[in-house]
């Protein structure tokens, strides 16, 4: 199978010859993250990382890394009570950031000209644009968010609209990033760690606005991949997010406290992504232990619609070639249990 065969037969829930693997990791330091538009250094390093990783590892998902422009930026000094979340419009596509972001994908996409893996490029949903212009530092579990808890309790509709008028920018950014610059589908990051949103505000007035996003974008291709981020043991409820439409999951299931196996029964089967921790055996294991996680995450889940992959980003300093290590030993799970209806595993042989 080509890389793209083989995806396309993982989103089907259709056997393959091996499982792919999708590890990911940022190219910049988090000094550099977001400044693409004030610093052409980072920038151009966020670029160039891609090019120095393909030397090593040639990926069989290809993830466009956006991290000098992961957040849309977003002016909210004027926001001190609900009422003025109205004034917040969508972006533009002429926008400077819109125009940074495509330029982006078009000289990364053509780094990867030749590969046949399928590209994706990274999106944020709109909640996490908002609180991240809300929040001194990362918008994570423990983060002191106390203007965006105020205007929850103020009037949830109107961070609900605001939400959706974000939306239809990032959506409308989407559709220039898959249809002219030619990537194949989103890798849309979403997050509630430690339960930011409470469920039932979660699901009334944040989960339209993201399902909004991915709907604009099955429109155009039905591959596309909500990254439920649980970001270095920060977890979700992952129930949030079952009826989200994507084609795959990418699940923390070391930060939820599951499996592979019980991430897939809860998203009605759709494939799941996952399986390792961030930096834990990826990172620091030996070959065998790499090789003994891999079989064991096959071993639970099985090989139809599932991709060996992490709870989220991998270290920046990873040696690429662990990757090829996960592949290999995907592979070799294949070889040995090429007999069993590509279901379960039965042991590692």
């Amino acid at each position: 199978m080509t890389k793209r065969e083989r995806m396309l037969h993982v989103l089907a829930n259709e056997p393959v010859d091996r499982v792919p693997v999708a590890f990911f990791h940022h190219f910049t330091e988090a000094c550099d993250w977001n400044m693409g538009l004030e610093r052409p250094d980072a920038f151009k390093r966020n670029i160039e990382g891609h090019r120095a990783a393909l030397e090593i590892f040639e990926p069989d998902i290809i993830k466009i890394m956006n991290d000098t422009l992961m957040m849309m930026p977003l002016d909210v000094s004027f926001v001190e009570h609900a009422p003025d979340l109205s004034k917040i419009q969508p972006m533009s596509p002429d926008s400077a950031y819109a125009a940074k972001q495509i330029e982006l994908t078009n000289r990364v996409m053509e780094i990867y000209r030749g590969c046949d893996a399928p590209v994706y490029v990274t999106a944020f949903s709109a909640a996490w644009v908002l609180r991240n212009a809300m929040t001194v530092g990362l918008p994570v579990a423990g983060a002191q968010e106390p203007l965006m808890k105020r205007l929850m309790a103020e009037d949830p509709q109107a961070v609900a609209d605001c939400l959706l008028r974000m939306s239809e920018g990032i959506a409308a950014l989407n559709k220039i990033l898959l249809t002219e610059c030619g990537a194949d589908g989103i890798y849309f990051s979403v997050a509630n760690q430690a339960g930011f949103f409470p469920k039932e505000f979660h699901q009334k007035y944040v989960a339209p606005s993201e399902k909004y996003v991915l709907d604009e974008a099955k429109k155009i291709r039905d591959v596309n991949i909500v990254h439920i981020c649980g970001y270095h043991g920060h977890g979700n409820d992952l129930s949030l997010y079952t009826e989200y439409g994507a084609a795959a999951y990418s699940v923390a299931v070391n930060a939820e406290g599951t499996t592979m196996a019980d991430a897939k029964k809860l998203f009605h089967d759709a494939p799941v992504i996952g399986g390792f921790t961030q930096d834990g055996v990826i990172y620091k294991g030996s070959r065998e232990e790499v090789k003994k996680a891999v079989w064991d995450i096959l071993d639970n889940a099985g090989q139809i619609g599932v991709v060996i992959g992490a709870d989220c980003t991998v270290p920046n300093d990873i040696d690429e070639d662990r990757f090829n290590w996960a592949r290999d030993a995907a592979a070799a799970y294949a070889r040995m249990h090429s007999g069993a209806g590509n279901s379960r595993g039965n042991g590692h042989g």
